[in-house]
């Protein structure tokens, strides 16, 4: 990087930053809406990019994924350290988390070695002061002879002293941070911290604090921790939003205002029928077979929606208060066992949100033979948000038991595929370290902000794929092809299953997407549930239906990601071992529950 030595004008800037610094509102903050997200040269690691103004020019900028150190084995962050060499002509924005200042000065010290034009923005400045931290950000500036901008970047303060810190951008002074071991860095940044940071006696953290922060990682005490956190997180998304949201805009807004107004206008307006058993089936009610309206975008805000948006909530939350790392802590020794660390819990959850996402999120993990096992245990078994709201609500049709049967099922076979694998699968595993972040109360803005964000990530990416799959099911419906599928499927839906022909549709558009398959079996059950008709039959073919559904092969954005970041023959194997999983399963709980449940 030679833009300071060479007196040029940067086109580039560059935010370098440890993980959950704020560096994607940072940046959100000085590119405004304009963004793009892409592969970076030679990798399947995606970057965020977009432009901002600095003074007549514009300014490219790179949004670089979290990093702990420049010389990380993990291929997400050795991302980091490629496209600082790379970029040449760039000036470098490292975000420090102000109220954990001696970790981003760690990092700092890196960038120092490195003699890349450098400014620091003191990130999260607010939260900083409330724990009553003073940093002397003038004497730091002074110190390191680069610029220093105190920013709140969820308030968007702070964004004009940035921009003339950017401006004003130079390496670190050779002689300060100059440490060449870690431990040497290590005295250089506890010298500085002695200069520059104090925190008052008001603003540390009480005792009880420190307490709670020891017991949410203990081996025996923060088991009982865990199980509440997860309890409140079910209750606030399967009872808050799979019940009484789903209830209110399935029924009240849907089944007794919308479709009903929908169904009267289309019949004033077009007598002839057939708009009306595209948009809204032909009953012209919520549950009409296949209506673009009545199935598709009832499914979709309906149904969908609520879990998803109380989905997202709860992770953001867990996400910012700190408690995520800490989860990670929790499931090491489990994960250990099928030859993965902690740090997988956080693909495997993210994957409760969106699959896609969390295959490409697996690249925190430092070995190779991590990042395949944790990305086919999320193409087995970890449904979507979209899959998982369908889940919820026809698990509330049913008895605690065979909820149970279904929980007990699933839990079984994803740790019979992690051993397995784990045996099967050549290569070491990596050692457990992560830094926690110390607990905090959820920051409002920064959790109204990352569940926004995939909230219109749902609206924007997966609603619109509800209305082409429903859509679908009404061409073949209408063509008769869905009679004629419905048929080839039969010996295995029918025969080997026990299900109803009907279902066979469902499975069938389980190759476009798992969530369809869920949806097109919920349509099939609901009615039942509602009037209180759901059989002892029934609620077996419910929970057959359902294992068999999520077990089934991954939806084709996750199977295109998959070949991407695994290469064609490992995508393709998936599918050879899921598709026999997915159907044995459904036969073996089948027959088990036809005798014991």
């Amino acid at each position: 990087m030679e833009a300071a030595d060479r007196g040029l004008q940067p086109d580039t800037v560059i935010l370098v930053g440890n993980p959950n610094v704020g560096k994607s509102a940072l940046f959100g903050a000085l590119t405004g809406t304009y963004a793009t997200v892409s592969n970076y040269p030679g990798t399947t690691v995606a970057v965020t990019r977009g432009r901002m103004r600095s003074g007549l020019s514009t300014l490219a900028v790179l949004d670089t994924p979290g990093t702990s150190s420049l010389a990380s084995t993990s291929e997400d962050e050795a991302v980091t350290r490629d496209i600082l060499r790379a970029e040449k002509n760039a000036v470098v924005v490292q975000v420090l988390d102000a109220k954990n200042l001696r970790r981003g000065l760690l990092l700092t010290a890196e960038l120092a070695q490195a003699g890349v034009p450098l400014a620091l923005a003191l990130n999260m400045s607010d939260e900083a002061r409330e724990r009553g931290y003073s940093i002397d950000a003038p004497l730091l500036s002074c110190l390191l002879g680069v610029p220093i901008a105190q920013t709140i970047a969820v308030q968007r303060e702070g964004m004009q002293q940035l921009r003339e810190a950017i401006a004003h951008a130079q390496p670190v002074r050779p002689f300060v941070l100059k440490g060449a071991s870690v431990t040497e860095r290590l005295v250089d940044v506890d010298t500085l911290l002695a200069l520059v940071m104090t925190q008052s006696n008001a603003g540390r953290a009480s005792p009880w604090a420190v307490r709670l922060d020891r017991l949410t990682t203990h081996r025996f005490l923060g088991l009982p921790i865990l199980a509440a956190v997860l309890y409140v997180c079910y209750e606030f998304v399967g009872v808050l939003g799979a019940k009484l949201g789903v209830d209110f805009l399935e029924n009240s807004v849907f089944g007794k205002l919308l479709v009903p107004l929908l169904s009267r206008a289309l019949a004033w307006l077009l007598p002839s029928g057939a708009v009306q058993a595209f948009l809204i089936g032909p009953a012209g009610l919520v549950t009409g077979r296949y209506g673009l309206f009545s199935m598709g975008l009832a499914y979709g805000i309906a149904i969908v929606l609520p879990i998803v948006a109380s989905f997202f909530l709860a992770f953001s939350v867990l996400e910012d208060s700190g408690y995520l790392p800490r989860l990670a802590v929790m499931a090491d020794r489990g994960l250990r066992v099928i030859g993965l660390n902690g740090k997988a819990v956080l693909p495997m959850v993210l994957g409760l949100g969106c699959g896609t996402m969390a295959t490409m999120t697996s690249r925190i993990l430092e070995t190779k033979k991590e990042r395949v096992l944790v990305t086919l245990l999320l193409a087995v078994g970890v449904p979507c948000s979209a899959q998982l709201a369908v889940i919820f609500a026809m698990l509330a049709g049913v008895s605690a038991g065979a909820a149970l049967w279904f929980v007990a099922v699933m839990t079984g076979v994803m740790i019979l595929v992690g051993l397995l694998a784990a045996q099967l699968i050549p290569g070491r595993s990596s050692e457990f370290v992560l830094e926690l972040p110390p607990l905090r109360l959820p920051h409002p803005g920064n959790v109204v902000i990352k569940t926004v964000s995939r909230i219109e990530w749902y609206l924007r990416e997966a609603l619109p794929l509800f209305l082409v799959g429903t859509f679908l099911l009404w061409v073949l419906d209408r063509t008769g092809g869905l009679l004629v599928l419905e048929h080839a499927a039969a010996p295995l839906v029918v025969g080997l299953l026990d299900l109803p022909r009907e279902t066979a549709g469902s499975f069938i558009l389980g190759f476009l997407r798992r969530d369809y398959a869920a949806a097109g079996l919920f349509a099939h059950y609901a009615p039942f549930a509602r009037a209180g008709l759901m059989t002892r039959a029934m609620e077996i073919e419910v929970v057959v239906a359902l294992t068999t559904v999520t077990l089934f092969i991954p939806c084709i954005a996750s199977f295109l990601v998959i070949w991407k970041e695994r290469g064609a023959a490992f995508a393709l194997g998936v599918l050879a071992f899921i598709f026999p999983l997915a159907f044995g399963t459904g036969a073996l709980v089948n027959v088990l529950m036809r005798r014991f449940y």
